[in-house]
């Protein structure tokens, strides 16, 4: 344990009277502090980019709970490492884990039996399969809303594209048995409620059977080939790609087969949701009125160069990014120079494996001096392409896919 957990779980455990002491003066309504809570004048000595070994670039939105984003250029890596990889968090980490002890317990309505496994027997008893799998919050693009929707400001960096291995969820469904009438899986984990109340879960979202019983839908142990970092849920979580990163919880001890859509925190309305019907912007919609979020949309990222970047003159601009469709598969890449009045297109290889991002590449001509935009969009196997503009308005500013530009100069 290092010496910042170590001080955390010591005030985590001390009076009052000891907290004040160590800010340096009496905590004047602290008899109203929640359980476990971690006052902002020490939480705030927490170097996130040292605790969690980030790269620099990152970009702290919030610390209670943590998230952070990436940015676009960091994102260039065909797959992200855990330095650029953005943080959402719902609640409080974990501390103390005894991998040794660690369970996952299969229960619920629909399951023939109630089930636990250890670590060693997941390890053990089933096959281990590796995929790279974008996730990418439901909120990502959120800053870009007008009116602006309440959560965390992402801009474009809550997107990532790991290697993750594991072991099958339908693999461990089929083994516990699920019924006929099984609509869902629910997740729980085992980090704690802000509220430092530990019988409530920060966060226990769900994916429908379609989607648990794909094969690329895994119980992870392993992140880029090393136990899953803590911040990214050690030693145990699901991943789900296609969907928002909501639906691959951390720090996975359960998982509950439904015969209802799930009911756990965050699946209530209007979280992760968006109006059934498009809306006018600001307008309120009724709870009844908003639908789940399942496959995201269709989405790029120039990812070189960094935005800002300077070109001589008659020298040709290379760009590359990444695409992305949800369940869909990404058929072409387009990029524009004149403010999307034409487009050409991008070269773009095929995906390593379902819900694996795609790469694109381009070289540019850019035929005087002065300023340039580049724009990207791109097109899935439906047919849909991003908008060049802000998709429809929600309350939540969920699902934005418009063109991402960079900024560009020759001089």
């Amino acid at each position: 344990m290092d010496k910042k957990t170590s001080r955390r779980k010591f005030l985590q455990n001390s009076s009052l009277a000891a907290i004040g002491t160590f800010i340096g003066a009496p905590i004047v309504y602290g008899k109203n502090m929640p359980n476990g809570y971690i006052p902002v004048a020490v939480a705030e000595e927490i170097d996130p980019f040292q605790q969690f070994g980030l790269h620099p670039d990152m970009k702290v939105l919030n610390d209670r709970p943590w998230n952070i984003e990436s940015a676009a250029h960091l994102l260039d890596d065909p797959i992200t490492p855990a330095d650029k990889f953005f943080i959402r968090n719902n609640g409080i980490m974990p501390e103390d884990i005894d991998v040794s002890q660690w369970t996952l317990t299969i229960d619920g309505e629909s399951a023939s039996q109630s089930k636990t496994y250890t670590l060693r027997d997941l390890k053990d008893k089933f096959r281990h399969h590796t995929y790279q799998l974008a996730l990418e919050c439901g909120g990502n693009g959120r800053s870009e809303f007008n009116p602006p929707a309440k959560g965390n400001q992402w801009s474009v960096g809550a997107i990532a594209c790991a290697q993750w291995t594991g072991v099958r969820l339908k693999d461990i469904l089929n083994d516990v048995g699920v019924k006929n009438d099984a609509v869902y899986v629910g997740f729980y984990g085992a980090d704690k409620h802000l509220s430092g109340n530990p019988n409530k879960p920060a966060i226990s979202r769900g994916v429908p059977m379609w989607k648990a019983m794909q094969d690329e839908t895994i119980v992870a142990f392993q992140m880029n080939g090393k136990d899953i970092p803590l911040t990214h849920g050690h030693p145990l979580r699901l991943v789900v790609g296609g969907f928002p990163a909501s639906a691959s919880g951390k720090w996975l001890t359960r998982l509950s087969i439904r015969n209802k859509v799930h009911d756990g925190p965050k699946m209530e309305a209007p979280s992760y949701r968006v109006p059934c019907k498009p809306v006018a912007p600001g307008e309120k919609v009724a709870d009844e009125d908003m639908c789940i979020i399942e496959s995201m949309p269709v989405k790029s990222l120039i990812t070189y160069p960094k935005t800002g970047a300077m070109l001589s003159k008659g020298k040709k601009l290379s760009i590359r990014g990444h695409a992305w469709a949800g369940e869909n598969k990404v058929t072409e890449v387009q990029y524009s120079v004149d403010f999307g009045s034409t487009w050409k297109q991008c070269k773009l290889e095929a995906p390593v494996n379902r819900h694996s991002w795609q790469r694109f590449s381009a070289d540019i001509s850019l035929p005087a001096t002065g300023y340039y935009e580049v724009w990207a969009r791109a097109k899935d196997d439906q047919g849909r392409m991003q908008p060049m503009v802000l998709p429809g308005w929600n309350p939540k500013g969920y699902l934005n896919n418009a063109c991402h530009r960079i900024a560009v100069k020759v001089k």
